[in-house]
């Protein structure tokens, strides 16, 4: 059994006791998140794919720890200018753990 939902403008595949990074979200760890915009849900019945989204299917996902990605850096130049900049950006992460997914429609 798995599933695909979406979290801000990325998809993620999952199953039960899978551990995912998705974007930041301010939940502390150890506490409980759902994810309700499954675009697909595979069960014992088959596949059901939402249009866009399943109403009745949902993923509860358990927050393991606030980290930050790779380091990624940033830089600027200009040409004959003596113009250069150099940034560097870590963007935070949340992980998370797969308790269950949810259908309530008895399709599991």
């Amino acid at each position: 059994m798995y599933a695909v939902f979406q979290d801000g403008s990325h998809q993620y595949k999952v199953s039960e006791g899978d551990q995912v990074e998705v974007d930041f979200c301010e939940v502390e760890a150890g506490k409980q998140i759902e994810f309700d915009q499954v675009l697909l849900f595979s069960g014992t019945n088959g596949v059901q794919v939402g249009r866009p989204t399943l109403k009745d299917v949902k993923v509860v996902a358990q927050v393991v720890e606030q980290t930050k990605g790779e380091k990624i850096y940033i830089q600027k130049h200009k040409r004959r200018k003596n113009y250069r900049r150099r940034f560097g950006h870590r963007q935070k992460m949340t992980q998370v753990r797969v308790l269950q997914i949810v259908a309530s429609n008895a399709t599991e």
